[in-house]
């Protein structure tokens, strides 16, 4: 196989594009931007909560739970995504090993599934 860089142009124009729409975009944003500076815009913003008050105020449990449960799909997104490009090639896992590869990954997604289940019936998802 010989190496030639004209198989990887494609590459280096999509990458052009999207560097270039990326500046356009911010260079966009601040051009046609409202100007106007008032003591609201200058305040500090943190998490949707005006920074008046204690620091140490409490917090509803349910957003740690959204947060960890967003962390645990997008985990599993994560380990799944190569498990199926390399159960679809097969070449990488050897024949008897893929059974058992195919078994454990469905015991996971059976695990994260009863998880999401329990949390549903929790009420974790009801913003009341």
């Amino acid at each position: 196989m010989d190496f030639t860089l004209t198989t990887y142009y494609p590459i280096f124009i999509y990458l052009v594009i999207v560097i270039g729409f990326g500046i356009a975009a911010i260079a966009t944003a601040h051009l046609v931007s409202p100007k106007k500076v008032t003591p609201v815009k200058q305040m500090t913003y943190e998490s949707g909560m005006d920074p008046i008050g204690d620091a140490r105020q409490k917090f509803d449990v349910k957003f740690y739970l959204i947060a960890i449960l967003f962390l645990v799909f997008d985990l599993e997104l994560l380990f799944l995504y190569p498990w199926t490009t390399t159960y679809q090639q097969g070449s990488i896992i050897p024949a008897g090993l893929r059974d058992i590869v195919f078994w454990e990954v469905q015991v996971f997604l059976l695990t994260v599934i009863i998880a999401y289940l329990y949390a549903w019936r929790r009420g974790v998802f009801r913003w009341r």
